[in-house]
């Protein structure tokens, strides 16, 4: 109890563990179950260790002392097995999925962990209770007890309290929680499963907040856990220093969920997910690894939202993707709030670029809905598409509008450079631009850059504003560069967008874009080596005949073939050979003569 602060000593007896291994008392909420079909299957006695006997009747044994458990006659009965804990001892684990697949479920709803999150905003003392047994300070309703029965060899036990492992578990729990904190919940108490957390402004606000809930507590007989938590240094140091092969798992198993859209942002995190994907360990990959790991081990990544400050909605929209991001703007600058991105679906991709655009806006102010709408002043939205300062006064709209006119439109992201969501590797721009040694070896390529350079004007060649590329008209000059043109081939017909539309659907979006000497016959000849297309392509001559094969030949040299060999080198005045095939024997007879005799 020396972990119990000296102010809360009069609370010391909601921290007994004497009390919480009494038989906690009948409630309304008590754990019921109903069930939707017959019994469940008996389940199995499951051959045991020493050291899992051993467990088990340690097991038994403490828990009947307790009145938690007793022995039981029932026509059902679950399996028991065996997972390893951390300290390498044995956890026993009832396995009620037979039970649980007949259930009918109880979609009593837990709070979401975000919207928990969301309401510490302002506070600044935070308290941590932990209910101790947590699911055994509820009762299984009487007359249910004979389904929670569990199987070994040494006899039947069925539960009276609500054990672990059952569907509804988590849902009964919290209809307790919320019985015992209805007027409390969401006001400077949250509760996600068996932790409390008490949020306050000053300590005066603390004392009184954490004192209502341990008297709730006393009242009501759930029982608390006396431990002082804190980050331990062992285990960020673990996770500061994951080797260079394990990369992968440490991503996946460390990564919290408010914090997986950072990932979605750079160009090597999209790999981690896959299976067996293979993770580029170049420099510039474990360097934004390594900056990744000290975000997350020194310093907070998101704010809370605050209603009162200024809000900005950053948005974004490329080929694929949408991409936002929601700031405020405080006494130290503009803070994240909340990241989000996700792929356009096969209809919105088909969306004119403008109109993505437009889109991103759209979902991002679906996302945030509840965050917007709790604002007191006027929120800003930035975008980098100029089109979207008409699109009130288009005549043609092709997406829902917004409800309001917009209001200003300031020209920040041109000043920026690329933007993040542009900056995919699937980006024509960045594929032409990376390898700028190729682009100088063009001697054409070169020359009209040094040109247009010079300030000297060439008719229908200009550079970009941004990007600073060379432009004929209004498409991206490619350089002679087999790589690159392979490459943009690849994604306009390859790829699982593109979906190998053929040769016309091919070349006409590729020449709305870009300009390279001898593209048509460039195309075409990339279409024709395609195997995927030459198998799949339609057939358009009409079906060949029934196809007979000639009859045997019952003698040799009655049945001949021949074909001619043409265009060889010439040789004693001939260039073609006359190859003939006794069908019957295979006998083969060359005969030379020349181009002129076979005409």
């Amino acid at each position: 109890m020396k972990v119990v602060p000296s102010v809360y000593h009069q609370y010391l007896d909601v921290f007994s563990k004497v009390k919480a291994e009494k038989l906690p008392p009948h409630r309304a909420c008590d754990h019921h179950i109903e069930l939707e079909g017959s019994l469940p299957p008996v389940g199995v006695i499951y051959s045991l260790s020493k050291q899992e006997s051993d467990t088990l009747r340690a097991y038994i044994s403490e828990n009947v002392e307790k009145g938690f458990i007793r022995p039981s006659s029932s026509s059902t009965g679950a399996p028991v097995l065996f997972v390893k804990k951390k300290d390498g001892g044995l956890r026993l684990c009832v396995d009620y999925c037979k039970l649980n697949a007949v259930t009918r479920k109880n979609k009593y709803p837990v709070p979401p962990m975000n919207q928990l999150l969301n309401l510490f905003n302002g506070s600044s003392i935070f308290s941590n209770i932990d209910l101790r047994g947590a699911y055994n300070l509820l009762r299984i309703k009487e007359g249910d007890e004979h389904l929670k029965c569990f199987r070994t060899k040494y006899s039947s036990f069925k539960y009276l309290v609500m054990p672990f492992g059952l569907t509804n578990a988590p849902a009964s729990f919290q209809i307790l929680v919320n019985d015992i904190f209805q007027d409390l919940l969401y006001v400077y108490v949250v509760f996600y499963l068996d932790e409390i957390m008490v949020f306050s402004k000053s300590e005066g606000e603390q004392f009184t907040h954490v004192s209502t809930v341990l008297s709730r507590l006393r009242a009501n007989n759930p029982f608390a856990k006396a431990s002082n938590k804190s980050p331990e240094d062992s285990q960020l140091a673990a996770s500061k220093k994951p080797q260079s092969s394990s990369i992968i798992p440490w991503l996946c198993q460390f990564l919290p969920p408010l914090h997986q859209e950072l990932f979605k942002e750079d160009q090597f995190t999209h790999l981690f997910p896959k299976k067996d994907s293979c993770f580029p360990l170049n420099e510039e990959a474990l360097s934004q690894f390594q900056q990744l790991k000290e975000a997350f081990t020194t310093g907070p990544i998101l704010s809370h939202f605050n209603p009162s400050l200024p809000t900005i909605a950053e948005t974004d929209a490329s080929n694929y993707a949408l991409g936002a991001l929601l700031s405020q703007v405080s006494d130290s600058g503009k803070h994240p709030i909340a990241f989000d991105s996700r792929k356009l679906i096969p209809a919105e991709l088909n969306y004119e670029i403008h109109d993505k655009e437009l889109l991103g806006i759209v979902w991002a102010l679906k996302r945030w809905r509840d965050f917007l709408l709790s604002l007191s002043s006027p929120f800003e939205v930035l975008t980098n598409h100029s089109s979207l300062k008409y699109f009130m006064s288009s005549k043609v709209l092709t997406l829902p509008t917004l409800p309001d006119a917009l209001l200003r439109w300031d020209d920040v992201y041109p000043e920026r450079g690329e933007d993040f969501i542009s900056k995919n590797p699937m980006n024509y721009q960045q594929l032409i631009k990376q390898d700028e040694k190729q682009l100088w070896q063009d001697s054409q390529y070169r020359s009209i850059l040094e040109e247009l350079g010079k300030c000297k004007l060439i008719q229908d060649y200009s550079l970009h504003s941004s990007s600073q590329l060379l432009l004929f008209k209004d498409w991206e000059v490619v350089p002679n560069d087999p790589t690159i043109q392979l490459s943009i081939l690849q994604k306009r017909h390859d790829s699982a967008l593109a979906g190998h539309p053929g040769q016309e659907k091919t070349l006409k979006p590729v020449k709305r874009e870009f300009h390279w000497s001898s593209m048509t016959q460039f195309i075409k000849d990339y279409f024709s080596s395609c195997q995927q297309c030459s198998r799949n392509k339609n057939i358009h001559h009409k079906k060949f005949g029934l196809l007979k094969p000639l009859p045997i030949p019952n003698v040799p040299w009655i049945c001949l073939s021949m074909d001619f060999i043409t265009q060889l080198p010439l040789s004693n005045s001939f260039d073609s050979i006359l190859v003939i095939v006794d069908r019957f024997s295979k006998m083969v007879v060359f005969i030379p003569k020349m181009s002129s005799m076979i005409s």
